[in-house]
Order: C-alpha cells, then structure tokens, then sequence
C-alpha cells in the first residue's frame, strides 16, 4: 500500500516535471517564433509594383510613396512604369501614387515574414474639376470654375516647345504677343511687356506678370525680363485674359501671367543645357530639397548668343552687326515649414544682362536684384494668409546713335543711365464659408522711385536728368459662391489710390552760356474703381458656359512720364502730363468635351474698350503738332507719348485639342481682335486705324507624339497676320508662318538628348520698320540634354 501510494505520487510528480518542461519547450519556440518574426519586421523585405494607365499603358515617371508605421520613402516610376522599396520595416502600409493629370491613389499592402509585396496599380485621369488654379481668383480654385479662357502650362508643356525662350514659349498662346514681334533674344528690353487680346503693350505691359505672387513688371518702365526666370524651375503658367485689376490693381489691365515654380518636395536636381547655331549655349538649372522643417531650392541660368543682323541684305550698310545677348540670372529660396500646413521663406535674385542692338554703338545692359519675404499661414477656422514683402534695384545703361543714309557711319547721341528703385507687399487673406463659399480679401502697396540720367550729345552737349516717384495702395474683396450645384459667381472689387510725386526734369547745358533749366512737374493723383463679375455654369458633363464683365486701369510708368528714347531714325518723347488708361470689358465663352476628355474645344467672345490709352504718336507738323512735339529734324521721325481717346478691340478666341491616343495628341487656337482706334481728337485722322503693332489674326498648333521608350516628336506652328509698326498705318510689317521642331529621347536613368529648330524653313519676317525694317529670327537650331535626378 505504501509502495503503490509512493508510486503514484512519484508518478504524478514526474508528469507535473515533464509538463513543465514541455509548456517551457513551447514558451521558448513561441517567444523564439515571434523574435524571427519581429527580426523579420524589423529587418524589412522588398515592395514593389507597376503602374498603368487606364487603358493599361505603362506609367513612367509617377510620384510613388511607401509608408509602413513611421517608415516612408518616395521614388518615380521608370521608363516601364515599375517602381521598388527595398528593406520596408513591418508587415502592413500604404503606397500612394500620384502623376500629373491623374487621380490620387492609395492602396493598402501586407505580407507574411519578409516575402516581397507585389502591386498593380491603376490611375484614372484627373477630371479638370479637380485640377486647381490661383491665378484667376487670386485663391486656389478649382480649374472647372475659371473661365474657359484661361490658360493653363505644365512644365512637360514647356519642355516638349521647341522655343528656346520663355516669351518664344508663350507665344503659342494665340493673342500673346510683346511690344514687337521680335524674341526676346534679340529685342530691346524696353520693348518686352506683354500684349493679350490685341490691347498691344507700348513697350510697358499691360498685363501684371507674376512668380508665386511676386510682380516681375520691371519697376520703372513696366516691361518684363524674361530671362529672369530659369525654365527648370517653372512647375506651370497659368494665364488669365481678363482684365485683372479687380484684384491686381494697376498693371493688370489686360490679365494676369503668373509662373508657378516647382515645390522642393519631391526634391532633386534639374539640368537643360545645349548649344545652338549663332554661338548660342543656354544653361538652367533647379535644385531643392527638404530636410526636416527646413525646405531651400536654388535654380540658375546663363545664356549667350551671338545672334544676327537684324537689316534685310537690300537694306544693310558697314554699319550693320549682330544683335545678340548674353545674361546669368540666380534665384535662392530657403524656408521653414511651421506646423503641418504653413510656411515662411526668404528668397532672392539677381540678373545680369548686356545686349548689343544691331550696330557698333547702340547697346544697353542691365544689373537687376530683387529680394522677397513670404508667408503661407494655414489660420485653421479662420482661413488661410499669404503674405508678401519685396524691394528690388536695378540700374539700366543705353546708347543711341542716328544713322547715315546708307547706313555707312553712325554717330553717338544719347548716354542714357537709368537707375530705379521699387517696394511693395501684399496680404491677402481667404475663407471657407460653409460648403460653397469663399471670401477673398486682400491689401497691395508698391511704391517706385526713379529717373532717366541723359548726356545728349546731338546740337551740343547736355545733361539731362528727369523722374519721379510713383505709390499705388489698393484694397479688394471678392466672393466666390457656388449658387447651386451645377452655378459659379464670382463677384470682386477692387478701390486703388495711386500718385506721381517728387517729379522733374533738370536740363543743363555743358557748353555755355546756355543756362540750365529746372522743371518741377505738379504732384498728381487719382483714384480707380474697378469691379469684376463671372457667371459660370455647367450645363453637364461635357458643355458649360461662362460671362463675366469687368474695368480695369493702368497709370503710366515712369519710363512713359519721363524717359524719351530712340529706335533707328525714330524719336519718341516722353510726356509727363500723361493719365492713367481705363478698360471696360466683357467675354462670354463655351466649352465642351468629349471621348472621355480626348477631345476638348473652347471658344470666347470678348469686347475691351480702354480710354485714353498711351500710345506713340507720331507728331503733326506745325501748326498742327500735339503739345510736348519736339521741333522737326530732317530724317528723323518724331513722336510723343499721348493719350489717344479711344481704342476698340472686339474679337472671339477658338481653340481645340485632341488626345488621339495616350502617346499623340494635337491642339490648335485661332484668335481674331478687331484693334482700331475709335476716337482721338488731336488727330482725327488716326480714327478707324489699326493699333500699331497688333496683328488681327493669329493661328497656332501643335502636335506631339510622347513614347519615352522610343522617342518624342513636338512639331509647333505659327501664323500672324498683317501688323503695322507706328500709329499712322504707314509701315506695314507683313504676315509670316514660322514651323518649329523638336525630337527628343531618353537614353538612361534620368537623361534625355534632344534636338531643335526654330523657323525650321528660315521664313524671313518683319518685326518692326524704323523706317528701316528689321527682320525676325532666322532659322535657330540647337542640341542639348536633360538630367534629372532622381528622375522625375
């Protein structure tokens, strides 16, 4: 009995031992399974994928984003739309892919131990509904609720132009136009401000151009260099033909150009570099980048051409050289991120520009640094704020010299320095309200300070010294309202305050005993209201339709006031008792699609009517000479500065473009402006003629065929009707076709080569006649490469 008892409780003691031991054997395998596991997590496996279009075409080139836990990374797709994340800790995340044009996705991934995770993912196109754009409501608004007018550019856009310049680039936006119709290669910086819907520029721009919300009008005589702004560093260009000074103010009588530049993420380097016929090399370069809170991009330019002599063989004498151009521009950003959602940032730039205009004497060149600070506030329930402050100086030289007959000699006339200096900010503040209203509200200040320094060496040597000051303040509201679900209002105001002060001329003769002259011009100013209102409404899916009406007003510069200068043989003075120009207008547009967005087509009727433009008339000999008219010199052609009465620019603007397949697509745009003088009653006889410099009809196109994997074709084409060059009609200028041409391809991680050519059939045209015409650029072919990286 003992013996069996001790047995048994020998036996249940061993059973206890063995369950022990076997509940720790699986404690150990369990902990030793889960520390591989967690190892296996910790050490991460592979995730990779394809990316495909809706018709399931490879994607190269897509933003993709891996995020496991705290983990994330981003990449692009390559040129067979795959893409791959080595070592991704954990076994669950998110991928999101996003390309230009297309809709956002975020698919989820998991995975067993470290077995790599495999994705197809799909994109659908973008509707234009959920495409955004700033420009045209000064505030981030959907692309379907800006007229149908606006221009949008992608930066694939640009690249795939064969211009080599930023204005040559825009001028495939019909009714874009400068002051001449020569690029900005070649012409006179003062001849560089922006014409839209026939409204011609008069050398100032009588559009507002902006980057980021930072005017670029040049401070002192309105016009833009185009140079400034390296074209690796544009993300788009949004462009609205309306009048904008409902919300821009003075400058933006005739709309709004704004380049947006690239984001610093994703970050990266960017380079375009090539070399062309006429001794033309061209460098742009971007570089940005995040890390942490801190953001900074750089992004630079030089250029140099040789260029061409600008007088046709008929007309050419000893005198006769190239007109070329070098330049180097920088930009440098460096910011701070504050929260999620907000920023602030420091930024600069400088250019560097020398021009040399046709002949030995006549040249001109220009320092120009502008440096800028910025706040984007995301303020929660109360809105967002961005902020503006900038300042900028420039100093501007130009020589004159007046011809001989037969353009054997020319002698030196005028020495023109011209320093300027300019200030401004901006605060404009916007708001949802409920679902489907924002308000915009706003407050701009610029103020500018310069004068044109002269030593005339024509009928004895005198110095010359005229300026001023010049202040514009504005305050604006708007309201945008989505009336009902398929109803868009938009309803702006704008009050502006501007005054010319501070001016005079002082004329000193050097030789006696002529004794010097000191003219103090009365302080001016004047005040300008200017409302806007939009109706749109989409009709369905494929139709919608908007109208809006607005005025608009411009001062004049202070180049205009106070600067006279000297094209050839022709003579323009200055005139300081000028007013400011008023727009009344109006447009009413339609726009349709079709085949699933392949297809779209646009068209607008529009009216702008300005009082008192400025303009260079040509002056009447006495006793019929307009107040200001210098006495007349043989040979030369003198006009003044004035104000005519009226101009009347009716017209309709048609486009269409066609994605055939994903690979090819083409577009074309057409406009017609009906730009005459209506009124002028210091000279009736000007009353029906055309605008001087603004052509009636122009007509543009465009195709492309884009295969990374084999090459891509862009073929771009130009007509422009008849323009004449003065305001009497006398010097007509022609029409002309030029067809451009570029193929490119890429050959590696990031890399593509391209070729190009500019007026690839070498059409001679005509883009002024001083009386002497002036022909445009000729054939301009180049080779170059891109680099990307990482590759974008």
């Amino acid at each position: 009995m003992l013996w069996t008892l001790t047995l048994g409780t020998n036996m249940r003691a061993c059973c206890a031992r063995a369950t022990i031991v076997s509940a720790l054997i699986l404690l150990t395998a369990a902990l030793g399974n889960a520390q591989v596991v967690a190892n296996e997590a910790r050490v991460g496996g592979r995730v990779e994928g394809v990316v495909r279009d809706s018709s399931r075409a490879l994607m190269p080139g897509a933003q993709v984003e891996v995020h496991a836990a705290a983990f994330s990374a981003s990449t692009v797709t390559d040129a067979g739309g795959a893409f791959a994340f080595e070592n991704v800790p954990g076994t669950a995340g998110t991928v999101l892919v996003s390309a230009k044009g297309f809709q956002k996705i975020e698919q989820a991934w998991s995975r067993a131990g470290r077995q790599a995770v495999h994705l197809e993912i799909t994109l659908a196109a973008a509707a234009v509904s959920q495409q955004v754009q700033v420009t045209a409501y000064r505030a981030a608004t959907l692309l379907s609720d800006v007229p149908v007018s606006d221009v949008q550019l992608t930066r694939e856009d640009l690249q795939d132009t064969p211009a080599l310049t930023l204005d040559d680039d825009l001028r495939q936006v019909p009714g874009f136009s400068l002051f001449r119709r020569s690029s900005s290669r070649t012409a006179n910086p003062t001849t560089q401000g922006v014409s839209l819907r026939g409204l011609g520029a008069n050398g100032a721009s009588r559009a507002l151009v902006l980057e980021d919300g930072i005017p670029l009008n040049d401070p002192f005589g309105g016009w833009v260099y185009w140079d400034r702004v390296p074209a690796e560093s544009i993300s788009d260009v949004e462009i609205s033909q309306q009048g904008g000074s409902s919300l821009y103010g003075s400058d933006a009588l005739g709309g709004v150009v704004q380049f947006v530049s690239r984001p610093t993420q994703p970050g990266g380097i960017s380079l375009d570099t090539s070399y062309g016929n006429q001794n033309t090399p061209d460098l742009s370069l971007w570089a940005g980048g995040q890390k942490g809170k801190w953001e900074s991009s750089f992004a630079g330019g030089v250029f140099n051409t040789d260029g061409y002599i600008l007088t046709p063989d008929a007309e050419r004498g000893s005198v006769d050289v190239r007109a070329g151009s070098r330049d180097g521009t920088a930009d440098l950003m460096v910011g701070r991120k504050i929260g999620e959602q907000s920023e602030i940032f420091a930024r600069g730039w400088y250019l560097d520009e020398t021009r040399g205009n046709g002949t030995p004497l006549q040249r001109n060149d220009t320092k120009l640094g502008q440096g800028a600070l910025g706040a984007n506030l995301q303020l929660g329930t109360f809105g967002a704020l961005t902020l503006r402050f900038y300042a900028d100086a420039q100093t501007y030289h130009q020589t004159f010299s007046s011809i001989a007959t037969g353009r054997d000699s020319e002698t030196l006339t005028d020495l023109q320095t011209v320093p300027s200096q300019g200030v401004g900010g901006s605060a404009v503040w916007s708001r949802q309200a409920g679902k489907r209203q924002t308000l915009v509200a706003g407050f701009d200040y610029h103020e500018e300070i310069g004068a044109s320094h002269e030593v005339l060496l024509s009928g004895g040597t005198t110095d010359l010294s005229s300026g001023g000051r010049q202040r514009t303040v504005g305050i604006f509201g708007e309201d945008l309202i989505q009336i009902a679900p398929r109803w868009f209002l938009s309803a702006s105001a704008r009050v502006d305050h501007w005054s010319n002060f501070d001016a005079s001329t002082l004329r000193q003769p050097v030789t006696p005993p002529n004794a010097a002259t000191d003219t103090i011009f009365p302080d001016r100013s004047q005040n300008a209201f200017s409302p806007r209102l939009t109706l749109r409404n989409q009709v369905n899916t494929h139709v919608s339709w908007n109208a809006s009406v607005y005025r608009a007003f411009r001062a004049p510069t202070l180049n205009e006031l106070y600067r006279s200068f000297r094209q050839g043989n022709t003579v323009t003075t200055a005139n300081a008792n000028l007013n400011a120009e008023h727009l009344t207008g109006g447009d009413a547009g339609v726009a349709v699609s079709g085949f699933n967005g392949k297809l779209q087509a646009h068209g607008t009727f529009f009216y702008n009517q300005i009082v008192n433009p400025v303009a260079n008339a040509t002056c009447l000999p006495p006793p019929n000479a307009f107040p200001g008219c210098p006495n007349p010199v043989p040979n030369v052609i003198e006009r003044i500065r004035e104000n005519l009465g009226r101009i009347s620019a009716p017209g309709v603007d048609l486009g269409v473009a066609a994605h055939l397949t994903r690979e090819f697509q083409i577009s074309a745009g057409y406009q017609f402006v009906d730009s005459k003088v209506s009124s002028f009653p210091a000279n009736t006889a000007l009353v029906g003629l055309w605008v001087a410099q603004v052509p009636h009809n122009s007509f543009t196109f465009q195709a492309r065929y884009s295969n990374p994997r084999v090459l891509t074709v862009a073929v771009t084409g130009r007509a422009i009707g008849n323009q004449f060059d003065d305001d009497q009609n006398q010097f007509p200028l022609g029409s002309f076709f030029v067809l451009d041409a570029m193929v490119s391809r890429r050959i590696g991680a990031g890399v593509e080569v391209y070729g190009a050519a500019e007026n690839l059939f070498n059409e001679q045209y005509f883009t002024a006649a001083t009386p002497v015409p002036q022909l445009g650029l000729p054939i301009a072919a180049r080779i170059g490469v891109r680099w990307d990286f990482p590759r974008q």
